[in-house]
């Protein structure tokens, strides 16, 4: 947890799913930015334990209660079975399934600047 002057921001670093998201968000809340792993999910029985699929970061996401999340931990170069591409286009069809805007969570390209306001 980041306390910045814009409001409690959380990095999720480098996680698996768990409940400790509905805790952090419980205890920590309201969190005005999360920036949460989407990346190296794949082969899902071996990664799970490690790192988070973008279906469970958008449930992370949820359970954090923060109106907005960036993506991270994908596409600069391939970590696991999924692809460069994958993360972002599962994470599409994750927010789309829970009927969350896609400008809810935010995916920037490398290099990109993006200023919390």
């Amino acid at each position: 947890m980041l306390r910045t002057t814009a409001g409690p921001l959380y990095y999720a670093g480098d996680t698996g799913y768990g409940p400790h998201f509905s805790e952090i968000g419980r205890r920590e809340g309201p969190i005005r930015l999360a920036i949460l792993p989407i990346g190296a999910y794949q082969p899902i029985w071996f990664m799970q334990p490690i790192h988070t699929a973008p279906a469970e970061a958008v449930q992370a996401h949820l359970d954090l209660k923060t109106p907005r999340s960036i993506a991270t931990h994908f596409g600069t170069f391939q970590l696991a079975d999924d692809g460069l591409t994958e993360p972002v286009t599962d994470l599409r069809k994750a927010l789309l399934a829970k009927q969350i805007p896609d400008s809810t969570f935010l995916v920037l390209k490398e290099g990109v600047g993006w200023q919390l306001r």
